[in-house]
């Protein structure tokens, strides 16, 4: 693995979302000085905030999965995360609601998942189902350290034994493909192929390899930070503070100071020179190439993810049938597969509208002000490339359809008591400079999946390096810590454990 040339000592991490505190604490941990440069007052990235009439409102991620790989970032300077922040366990994970009105509450628990497949769709289907875990658990295996936790240095670096297993598995066949193997019945396909959505490609144009996301949701467990989302990257940046990290909030970078082919300093709006001996940068694309003075040299265009439209509502206490609404609820309309053809194809709003419906109040209701309810709606839509939506004009209309297929489908007393908090529509996420305004950076298609996504390492720049969803692995709070590790990987070589907690006795003596 190819590493930075040079001095590294002092380190400058633009960015303090996930992959940027995952990387401030693993160069922490491992004796650099690092500074990490934030333009809110805040850390947290795409994983934003907002306080409205007592609501606490995340803006990005709604539950965390593979909390091993949060620990991970904790244990790099020596602490744990139960020390700091409190994930609670979801379940059922989500509640499937579909067009006939059946629905089935998705487990991670083996067998309560089977007893649930079961009484939803039969005894064949449940056989299905635990083989189906049976090769995501396998696929996980098996393409995890060699493909999602690896820093790529060419197309021949996937040239592995491992390699050969994942084909056998049919990781490069096409996601839906694989399902179909396992599960008949098309209601009950879509609980574990709708997060292709989240790469920004149709199951059946996504490759096998990215049911992984499948195997986070549905086998590893979904949690969620007591305190909501901000918790756990208030405590990730507290943690390191600990270490010895400086925090720079609200301090916008404008440039970055080179000399030849080495940056020799981060400057900002206020005037601030902060000196480096290495950068990562975990910008929104835009602002990276700005920063940069470049753009990769691609055979392809880049292509972006869909995106979508929140909705932030505040309401009364209620429930859902006999029962408190679950954190996650996904209503799927009956043209499901006409929903992939509307949003990335023609670059037209649903016709036959998804959507999935959080309630983080259901697992921590001091979200909310007392006896009210938080709720997040978020319907996916095309990206401001594919898509010719005049947002401005769009934006009030398209809220309030969202709400009536919401009370039509879920909850019908929903506008009795109503407050709606917040709305993020593209163009909203295109003014916070996210790429063709999606929060979901770039689509996971073959051109844009391991060593063919851009890289982590800038060719004629020697000592930067980046993070975050737009690079390798790609999108969503586990893999962006990841990223946020082989960032650190690329600044310090990989270190051995014993090495590593070495560095961090000595910093913190």
């Amino acid at each position: 693995m190819r590493k930075l040339s040079g001095p590294t000592d002092r380190v400058v991490v633009v960015g303090a979302g996930f992959a940027g505190l995952s990387a401030a604490l693993h160069l922490a941990g491992r004796g650099r000085t690092v500074t990490v440069v934030e333009r809110e007052p805040w850390p947290g990235g795409r994983a934003g905030r907002r306080d409205i009439g007592g609501y606490l409102v995340d803006t990005g991620p709604t539950v965390i999965t593979m909390p091993d790989l949060i620990d991970e970032a904790f244990a790099a300077v020596g602490e744990n995360y139960s020390q700091r922040v409190e994930l609670l366990p979801v379940e059922p994970a989500y509640r499937a609601t579909f067009a006939d009105d059946a629905s089935i509450d998705v487990h991670t628990d083996a067998d309560r998942m089977a007893a649930a497949v079961r009484d939803f769709a039969g005894p064949r289907e449940a056989a299905g189902y635990a083989a189906l875990r049976d090769w995501l658990d396998t696929l996980y295996r098996t393409e995890f350290a060699g493909f999602i936790d690896a820093n790529f240095d060419s197309p021949l670096s996937m040239l592995t034994p491992q390699l050969a297993r994942l084909a056998g598995l049919g990781g490069f066949r096409k996601w839906e493909t694989m399902v179909k193997r396992h599960i008949a019945d098309p209601r009950l396909r879509r609980v574990f192929t709708f997060q292709s959505l989240y790469a920004g490609v149709a199951p059946r144009d996504a490759l096998a390899v990215y049911a992984v996301i499948a195997y986070m949701d549905t086998v590893s467990g979904v949690f969620f930070p007591r305190g909501g989302i901000r918790a756990l990257t208030d405590a990730l940046a507290a943690a390191a503070e600990n270490a010895g990290v400086a925090f720079r909030y609200s301090s916008t970078v404008t440039e970055l100071e080179r000399t030849s082919d080495r940056v020799t300093a981060v400057l900002t709006a206020a005037g601030e020179r902060i000196p480096c001996d290495a950068a990562v940068l975990t910008t929104e694309l835009p602002l990276t190439y700005q920063l940069l003075g470049r753009r990769p040299k691609r055979l392809m265009p880049l292509r972006a993810a869909p995106s979508a439209v929140v909705m932030h509502l505040g309401c009364r206490a209620t429930t859902a049938g006999t029962s408190r609404l679950p954190h996650h609820t996904i209503l799927f309309g009956d043209a499901w597969e006409q929903t992939f053809t509307d949003i990335i194809r023609d670059g037209r709003l649903m016709q036959d509208p998804s959507l999935l419906v959080s309630c983080p109040t259901a697992s921590d209701d001091t979200l909310a002000p007392p006896d009210r309810e938080l709720l997040y709606v978020l319907a996916p839509a095309p990206n401001l490339t594919h898509g010719r939506i005049d947002w401005a004009d769009a934006a009030a209309p398209y809220t309030e359809s969202m709400l009536d297929t919401v009370a039509q489908r879920l909850l019908p007393n929903l506008r009795d008591d109503l407050e709606l908090l917040h709305v993020d529509t593209p163009a909203d996420w295109a003014r916070q400079g996210m790429l063709a305004g999606t929060p979901f950076a770039l689509a996971h298609t073959f051109a844009q999946t391991g060593p063919f996504r851009p890289a982590n390492l800038v060719r004629g720049i020697e000592n930067v390096v980046l993070a975050g969803s737009s690079t390798t692995p790609g999108v969503g709070v586990p893999t962006t810590l990841i990223s946020g590790r082989l960032a650190a990987d690329r600044v310090t070589g990989v270190p051995t454990r014993s090495t590593t907690n070495l560095d961090m006795k000595a910093r913190l003596r």
